[in-house]
């Protein structure tokens, strides 16, 4: 069992050092971390927890509910996420491994699990579920976005492979049961 642990942990440690890594040309590194270093924000509360109130608020029938949904899963989904946090106190990838490169302003705060993966696939489901004529082209998006937003954790240092799949999967489930339940009223 602990050499099964150990092997997990250390291919952890080898695709977060390659998410992470840089290339030797300056300009494919500030496209890319230009990329990365603007797509991280979808995750964040004041792009998942803006939009979707102002298209519940704002929005014509399912993408106005959709938006509700996306606020309130939003929400909800951080209840978990700050009692794992505290749960869990993981250092940050460039706190424990010297060869990790950072972002400038790096958050200090536990790195299990990823709350900006969190909250995009929180905000990213209601969307989907919302007009299924319109699923060939939203599904594409969303998984390059909630892709993208989980890559740019690795690639800015902040956080592992499996916080970013605790993430995903909080934010999926949360997501999911808030719209469950909204069905029923």
């Amino acid at each position: 069992m602990v050499n099964v642990v150990f092997w997990a942990l250390t291919q952890e440690q080898r695709l977060l050092l390659w998410a992470n890594r840089r290339s030797a040309h300056r300009a494919v590194n500030r496209l890319l971390g230009g990329w990365l270093g603007t797509v991280t924000h979808a995750g964040g509360a004041t792009f998942t927890l803006a939009t979707a109130l102002l298209c519940g608020l704002f929005a014509p029938g399912v993408w106005g509910t959709a938006g509700w949904q996306a606020f309130a899963a939003t929400i909800i989904s951080h209840i978990p996420v700050a009692i794992m946090k505290r749960k869990f106190s993981r250092l940050r990838p460039y706190q424990a491994l010297s060869s990790v490169h950072v972002c400038k302003n790096p958050l200090r705060d536990s790195s299990f699990p990823s709350g900006h993966t969190t909250a995009i696939f929180a905000w990213l489901l209601p969307w989907l579920v919302a007009e299924t004529a319109m699923l060939p082209i939203i599904v594409p998006a969303a998984i390059v976005l909630g892709v993208s937003v989980g890559w740019s954790r690795m690639y800015l240092g902040l956080h592992y492979p499996s916080d970013i799949a605790a993430g995903a999967i909080i934010g999926s489930f949360v997501s999911l049961s808030v719209s469950a339940a909204w069905s029923l009223f």
